[in-house]
């Protein structure tokens, strides 16, 4: 099946469709989206995150010079009508992997979460200047 018959896979809600769409699709079934930004000496990382309890849901740690964000959503939508009821269950884990810049420690890391949007800001220690560029004189052998 060629992948824009998977893509248009008629089994599939009108509501993956959109949800597609809006969001694409990277390929990359289960990874977080994510934004990084600098603030002054710190990294800035935000993750799309909606639907989820930050504080029961939400794993951050810092590991081999890497942040790692996992993540796990479970949402329930009841509709009940006239003549009818309808359930509709959508669950799963996120994640992904950053990495960090040198010298970067778990130490004052601190991460809040708003609107389905995590934010997590990572202190980066000042990098050494590189020593300047010195030209070396070149001779010529006698």
């Amino acid at each position: 099946m060629s992948e824009l018959i998977k893509w248009f896979d008629s089994r599939r809600s009108p509501f993956d469709l959109l949800e597609r769409l809006f969001e694409g699709d990277r390929g990359t079934p289960g990874a977080i989206r994510v934004e990084e930004l600098v603030d002054g000496n710190d990294l800035i990382v935000r993750a799309e995150l909606p639907g989820v309890d930050p504080e029961k849901d939400v794993d951050i740690s810092v590991q081999d010079h890497s942040l790692l964000i996992n993540a796990h959503r479970q949402e329930r939508k009841e509709e009940k009508e006239k003549g009818g009821y309808r359930s509709e269950f959508r669950y799963g884990s996120f994640s992904r992997t950053l990495p960090l810049p040198e010298g970067v420690t778990d130490q004052d890391i601190q991460a809040t979460y708003r609107d389905g949007v995590l934010e997590v800001r990572v202190p980066v220690p000042e990098q050494k200047q590189a020593a300047a560029k010195k030209k070396i004189e070149v001779k010529r052998a006698g």
